[in-house]
């Protein structure tokens, strides 16, 4: 009996500790929206601010037929280590070109402007499945010293020989993070794969075993579960750990 009162007793203390640290988090955090013009287009950006002195910011890119709104778990956490963040809604919806200008206006106006609080110098770009090509392809803008790719995409024009994404990666400079799920459908068979052989400043490679595509973007909702697998909470902590790793590298 005091074995399952002090068992309880952890359990609870556990959990109370838990809704303080979500409570400060909250806290830490303010969110606002603004409708900014982005490659001749008006989309939604939220912006999570830092109430602590923000040390860079870091741009997160969601995923193709998806929205700003799968990477709200993704930017509180940043923004509560103290990181600007901007999770912009991607202006265009299969012109990968074009949603990479708009990464890179947002890339000049975090550093050029006072548009979000305060101007940044260092901006660390993040992309799931299509939007980490998007990322890839703007990952070489001035100012930007990482990139991440969350279960990565990559695409093959018509009548070009290579895929845009391995074509980028053979000249990025930038140093990069890549996060992936092994190969299924939805991640069109591990298809950015290849970057790793590219890049010349690969920080990290990381394949994450038993991965699904939704565990890179956070929420994700049951049409991603549906059509691309369960998620799993042990995984979804590897992927937010490496984000929380790569702003520490980037944005010290």
């Amino acid at each position: 009996m005091r074995k399952r009162k002090l068992c309880f007793l952890i359990i609870f203390i556990m959990l109370l500790h838990c809704q303080v640290f979500a409570v400060e988090s909250v806290f830490k955090v303010s969110v606002q929206t603004l409708a900014l013009n982005l490659n001749s287009k008006t989309v939604d950006v939220d912006v999570y601010k830092p109430m602590t002195l923000q040390t860079g910011a870091v741009i997160l890119t969601h995923g193709g037929f998806r929205n700003r709104k799968t990477m709200a778990e993704h930017a509180q956490a940043l923004a509560a280590r103290g990181v600007l963040v901007l999770s912009p809604n991607m202006p265009c919806t299969f012109d990968h070109r074009c949603n990479a200008r708009a990464i890179a206006e947002l890339v000049n106006m975090l550093r050029s402007t006072d548009t979000f609080g305060s101007s940044v110098k260092r901006v660390v770009l993040v992309g799931f499945s299509a939007g980490g090509l998007s990322s890839l392809l703007a990952a070489d803008t001035p100012g930007v010293v990482g990139f991440v790719g969350l279960d990565a995409y990559d695409h093959l024009p018509s009548n070009q020989p290579e895929r845009l994404g391995i074509v980028a990666a053979r000249r990025l400079v930038t140093e990069t993070l890549l996060l992936r799920a092994p190969a299924s459908s939805c991640n069109a068979q591990s298809v950015a794969a290849p970057w790793r052989l590219e890049l010349k400043a690969l920080w990290r490679d990381q394949l994450i075993v038993g991965a699904s595509h939704c565990d890179f973007e956070a929420p994700t909702d049951w049409m991603c579960r549906l059509a691309c697998g369960e998620t799993d909470i042990s995984r979804q902590t590897l992927v937010r750990q490496a984000l929380l790793d790569a702003a520490a590298r980037w944005l010290p």
